[in-house]
């Protein structure tokens, strides 16, 4: 079965009581200081965190939301004696082995647990949840094999570095291995482009360009904008466009450069990237003058959207080219 995998770190909902998410990152700085002060009180034998552990709904804000702003914290809600939910322990058990800290593994029985399995509204057994910077935030839900599962804490290990610079130290938990100060933990995203991509995400299209705007002015070569910036103007030219109309156009008019243009770009709103490659590619081909470089200058565009190292715009330059010379 697959699982039904609902998880986005934007538009993430706050747990009541837990400051701004904003502030996590400075939060999780003096927690791993205070460890490490700690441990090296403690000494080299002091025992090693847990990977692994039960909670219940007397210690959940006290003990998890604290912990959130270290490292993500898995929830895994199950029953004993409900066949599909103890089957998944072991499976969220070895995960949490394998990623060696990456994020820790909070297991809830909801038998015990039954107020707070009906706050979160929980809708089937097994439930993952995730709590990063004190938000709450679906993982999947349902039965899940680990293949399925590894993509899913792939994204969320990444977003949580990247959004908030919350990442867990490989080994510093579990004792297996010392952890390189730093290692694999990307720098908190930029605030002004972290208010872009929010714009973006709410379909506030001309904020999203403007902020986007403002990012690129004081960063020219910050490729994350570029790309917001590309995607941002594409979905905004798209706005308002009647498809069966654009692609009859098209069809009317090959050499019509605006008429190409706007089929292109519904093409690749729809994620049909090699069809819009191609359609601009062969109007290239049988335009001249100022049609053939707007059609041109506009696949180029195209290109930034999409990313230059994607193998579709690799193919694509390469005919573009044959069309050129």
């Amino acid at each position: 079965m697959q699982p039904r995998n609902n998880m986005s770190l934007r538009g993430a909902v706050d747990l009541a009581a837990v400051k701004a998410a904003a502030d996590a990152a400075t939060k999780a700085e003096q927690m791993r200081a205070e460890r490490a002060r700690k441990a090296e009180a403690d000494g080299a034998d002091a025992a090693a965190e847990p990977l692994i552990f039960s909670v219940n709904e007397a210690d959940f804000e006290a003990q998890i939301v604290p912990l959130s702003a270290e490292v993500p914290v898995l929830l895994l809600f199950w029953a004993e004696g409900y066949g599909p939910a103890e089957q998944q322990v072991p499976v969220m058990e070895a995960l949490a082995e394998e990623y060696d800290g990456r994020f820790v593994l909070a297991e809830v029985d909801v038998r015990e647990n039954q107020r707070l399995a009906q706050q979160l509204q929980l809708r089937d057994l097994p439930t993952v949840l995730v709590v990063v910077a004190g938000q709450l935030i679906p993982l999947f839900e349902g039965p899940a094999l680990a293949e399925e599962i590894r993509p899913l804490l792939d994204q969320l290990i990444k977003e949580a570095a990247e959004r908030f610079g919350i990442a867990g130290e490989p080994g510093a938990r579990s004792g297996k291995g010392e952890a390189v100060a730093g290692e694999g933990v990307e720098p908190p995203q930029d605030p002004a482009l972290a208010m872009a991509h929010d714009a973006l995400d709410a379909g506030d299209l001309g904020g999203a360009i403007q902020a986007y705007r403002n990012v690129l002015a004081d960063q020219p070569g910050n490729e994350e904008a570029k790309l917001g910036l590309a995607q941002a103007e594409l979905l905004q030219r798209v706005q308002g466009l009647e498809p069966g109309a654009v692609r009859a156009a098209a069809a009317e008019k090959p050499k019509d450069a605006e008429a190409q243009i706007a089929a292109a770009d519904l093409d690749l709103v729809g994620g049909h990237v090699d069809d819009a490659f191609g359609r601009l590619v062969d109007a290239v081909g049988v335009t001249f003058g100022e049609e053939r470089d707007k059609i041109r200058l506009h696949l180029l565009s195209l290109f930034e959207v999409i990313g230059a190292d994607d193998p579709r715009v690799v193919k694509a330059r390469g005919a573009l080219a044959r069309k050129l010379f």
